[in-house]
């Protein structure tokens, strides 16, 4: 029997267990998939738990993604870039660390656009966790022009540097606004619209280009206020679900060398969200 789990804190609101767990129903793996609240304080701890333990790894959440790092034994080239780590595979007692975060919103954003990235503008908004994982896996895509755009300079300064990528532009949210009309994709990585802050907004659509493809890693509400706004303008839309399903996905792989059927994850979370 396989066994993973999620650690967090605030662990509660996760909905990776329900998603996991539908993962294995599906797969015909036996296996079983919990959360634990895992405090700062009790993070070294808890590493040296699952050294020992038969746990096959687990997923790090707020917090931990960053502090985790020099308590595991090995961290994938990609997750050390990024300087964040989301899915943790335990190795006969050998920790490795990875980032699934950004390929698994890749996936997802690819189910959306008709075109290559390389044939595409793409607007990044914010530049946090969330923003830096999606930003790293864009640049290496290549897209045709690529903009990251946020409210704090010193923080967009501090990712474009560590991006080491010169094609990548940052700009104020303002600028972002009046040139709105060259994006063909628009990303919010930002908690703008999240529950309870459901009327908040991360950028104005007006100027939002026709077809144009917009993506919220937001998702509660399922739907926020900006995706309703991009739909009405036209635009093909995609919710954080689809993020939080691949990236979830991608982890489960790496603990059973199966990758599951995203569709039926994706509807087990919906479904949960809806309640």
């Amino acid at each position: 029997m396989i066994k993973a789990l999620v650690i967090g804190d605030p662990i509660d609101h996760s909905l990776s267990p329900v998603m996991q767990e539908a993962a294995f129903q599906q797969t015909g793996i036996s296996g079983a998939y919990e959360k634990k609240r895992v405090p700062s304080d009790e993070l070294e701890a808890f590493v040296n738990f699952l050294k020992d333990s038969h746990y096959a790894g687990c997923n790090i959440t707020i917090p931990h993604k960053v502090s985790i790092l020099p308590f595991l034994d090995e961290i994938d080239e990609e997750a050390k870039e990024i300087g964040a780590v989301n899915t943790v595979v335990n190795k006969d007692g050998k920790l490795i660390g990875y980032n699934t975060d950004g390929k698994g919103f890749l996936l997802s954003l690819k189910e959306k656009t008709r075109k290559p990235l390389s044939d595409l503008n793409v607007l990044l908004i914010g530049a946090g966790g969330a923003a830096r994982s999606i930003a790293y896996a864009l640049s290496k895509e290549g897209p045709k022009y690529m903009a990251i755009a946020n409210r704090s300079e010193g923080r967009l300064r501090s990712l474009l540097k560590d991006l080491k990528d010169e094609r990548i532009e940052g700009m104020s949210l303002q600028r972002a606004e009046e040139n709105l009309a060259r994006f063909d994709v628009l990303i919010n990585t930002t908690n703008a619209g999240m529950h309870p802050d459901t009327e908040s907004v991360p950028l104005n659509l007006n100027l939002l280009k026709t077809g144009a493809v917009v993506s919220d890693i937001v998702y509660n509400p399922l739907t926020t206020r900006w995706l309703k706004e991009a739909e009405e303008k036209g635009a093909t839309t995609d919710n954080g679900v689809s993020m939080l399903v691949m990236q979830g996905a991608m982890a489960f792989e790496k603990w059973t060398g199966t990758f599951p059927d995203t569709n039926n994850m994706k509807q087990v979370v919906m479904e949960q969200l809806r309640r």
